[in-house]
């Protein structure tokens, strides 16, 4: 199909160019032989046809190919880059067709006629350029816009900056799966944006061939599944990506960047990153640790000695939530539950460790 559609254009421009040169080129070379039917226009569109028909046996092939391959690489093209693309190719036509227009005015032939397609060329293929590599300052642009506009409806001005915020996933925080459960209480607010390069971390962990792997990605998956279709939170999927990063934290850090949004993670390495750079984040183990009960040197606790601890004598119990008791003394309570005192409490990047000892010593001396 595509060869005919070549082969048409081809035979309608020799026509066309018969039509208006070959009895001309016939005068000029002064073939006086010939017969008038020659000179005519129409004997010069039909001989134009013929000649250009023929010589698309040989052409064709080449055109059709890089026909195919064009179409290949629009089709393998994010939807984004395309429309960025062809609006910005538009606007560098339109930018081309208002300086041509003062063109005309110059009645040199060589300016008047080879100059405006030059720039026209020229500025369309510039404009595609700059809507093609510059997507993602353009959405972030019209997401600033959007924010704005929410902005104005919120009463409060003061809390208003920290709603309107975009809230950006990484991988870990969806595998992680807590997220979900503080949407749902409603402690995170605003929108989640949701990276389609993550997207795509997720599916390849998904479809691993470890097993383990294979379900943190699909539970991951799962968790997404659930914040956009039962909770009442506002989630977008941001389309761009970064092709010039192969990281996926940095990329995240970029977006971040040009969302204005914050990042939400429970990635140790991802919070430095972010911090370093300047980047809002908010670190899921950080707010796990920030809502344990305080528990003070003296208070009285009910706990259940499970193990033996590293050091002589020793043994470890554990809170509801994870907290960690190093009860000294504590080793022949092992399987048993008993009442300790609080005698330090050590906060580490890991989470909170508290020191105890059985409340039995206590009343014997």
């Amino acid at each position: 199909m595509i060869k005919w559609v070549v082969q048409l254009f081809f035979v309608i421009l020799g026509g066309t160019l018969g039509l208006l040169y070959i009895p001309d080129l016939i005068r000029l070379l002064n073939m006086g032989a010939l017969p008038p039917v020659f000179t005519n226009s129409y004997a010069g569109a039909v001989i134009g046809a013929i000649l250009f028909f023929l010589a698309t046996f040989w052409i064709t092939d080449y055109i059709v190919g890089l026909i195919r391959l064009v179409e290949e690489k629009v089709v393998k093209a994010p939807v984004t880059d395309v429309i960025f693309g062809t609006l910005g190719l538009v606007f560098g036509l339109i930018v081309a067709f208002l300086i041509n227009g003062s063109l005309n005015e110059i009645k040199i032939p060589v300016i008047s006629s080879v100059l405006p397609i030059f720039i026209s060329v020229l500025l369309g293929y510039l404009g595609f350029q700059v809507g093609f590599k510059k997507r993602d300052e353009l959405i972030s642009l019209f997401s600033v816009n959007r924010s704005k506009d929410k902005k104005k409806d919120l009463d409060d001005t003061e809390s208003s900056p920290s709603i309107s915020k975009l809230k950006i996933l990484d991988t870990s925080v969806i595998i992680d799966g807590r997220i979900a459960d503080i949407c749902q209480t409603g402690f995170l607010e605003g929108t989640l944006v949701i990276p389609h390069f993550v997207l795509e971390e997720l599916q390849h962990i998904a479809d691993s061939s470890d097993v383990l792997k294979r379900n943190r990605g699909r539970r991951g998956l799962d968790i997404l599944n659930k914040i956009q279709k039962e909770l009442a939170v506002n989630v977008e999927i941001y389309e761009g990506d970064f092709e010039e990063i192969q990281e996926v934290d940095s990329k995240l850090v970029k977006l971040a960047k040009l969302l204005s949004g914050m990042v939400v993670t429970n990635d140790f390495n991802l919070n430095k990153v972010c911090e370093l750079q300047n980047v809002p984040v908010l670190n899921i183990n950080d707010l796990a640790n920030a809502v344990k009960p305080v528990v003070l040197p003296g208070e009285e606790l009910n706990v259940q000695v499970i193990k033996d601890g590293k050091e002589y004598n020793q043994g470890v119990a554990y809170l509801d939530d994870g907290t960690m008791i190093v009860v000294e003394d504590g080793r022949d309570y092992i399987g048993k539950t008993i009442d300790v005192l609080v005698t330090s409490v050590l906060q580490t990047s890991a989470g909170r460790m508290i020191f105890a000892k059985p409340k039995l010593l206590e009343k014997a001396l």
